[in-house]
């Protein structure tokens, strides 16, 4: 279609400017958002649409061990074996209003409505829970970042809804950059932890003792990326023993 001939997107938001001027998004790029990481293990999380958004959204959740409820008439061929398997509940209806929030800690507006995804902000508003729509910033308080995921790793990238795009472009680019040795070192000095908080008296103590470890010579990344994983393992576990024994001696 000639750019000329393209009369614009309709609004999709609660300001309701009819062809959407992207001004709403203005106050998102504007917004300090405080970045936390949420213990969902249990919790019900709701999600509302049952389309691809839908799926990869209940998936995103399941993985964060959500208690998910998925409510839509009809749902992607995943959801439905989600769904039979018991690993969500789907209610298999429209989304009936403010009463399908009882309980719920967020709730994530996936659908092709605005008047639906309006409706649920607005009724999540009210109860002061957390809620997402999808690709709609001024419908969110708060927003999904791209993650970079090796466990017990986390990497969260935000253009506070600005590009997608570009989140996707730098998870990329972090997960090239940051990798699975990171995780392993990760692991490796949290079996110190309790020996470190036992030991030193102090935070400053504790803190000097896992940079020492991190940022010192040899390279723990270096190591665990130029040997097989179990020597790699074995040399940073040494060069830890020697750090051990080297602050004891302060103690």
């Amino acid at each position: 279609m000639p750019a000329q001939a393209y009369a614009g997107k309709e609004c999709v938001c609660q300001l309701r400017r009819g062809i959407c001027d992207q001004s709403c998004v203005q106050g998102m790029l504007d917004t300090p958002f405080y970045i936390a990481c949420l213990k969902l293990t249990g919790r019900r999380c709701l999600v509302i649409g049952g389309g691809e958004i839908g799926l990869e959204k209940v998936e995103g959740l399941l993985a964060c061990d959500g208690a998910v409820t998925l409510i839509a008439p009809q749902a992607e061929p995943a959801l439905e074996d989600y769904a039979h398997e018991g690993s969500i509940a789907w209610e298999q209806r429209e989304y009936a209003g403010a009463q399908d929030l009882d309980g719920a800690f967020m709730a994530i507006a996936a659908t092709d409505d605005t008047d639906v995804n309006i409706a649920v902000y607005e009724d999540a508003e009210r109860r002061a829970m957390l809620v997402n729509v999808v690709d709609v910033p001024p419908l969110c308080n708060f927003i999904l970042p791209a993650i970079v995921r090796m466990s017990p790793l986390a990497i969260a990238i935000s253009t506070a809804g600005a590009s997608p795009a570009l989140a996707k472009r730098m998870k990329s680019e972090i997960e090239a950059q940051f990798g699975e040795p990171y995780a392993r070192l990760a692991v490796l000095l949290n079996e110190v932890r309790g020996w470190a908080k036992g030991t030193l008296a102090s935070y400053q103590e504790r803190k000097e003792f896992f940079e020492g470890i991190v940022n010192g010579e040899p390279d723990p990344i270096a190591l665990l990326r130029e040997n097989d994983r179990g020597a790699g393992e074995q040399a940073v576990r040494e060069l830890i023993a020697r750090a051990q024994s080297a602050h004891a001696l302060h103690v």
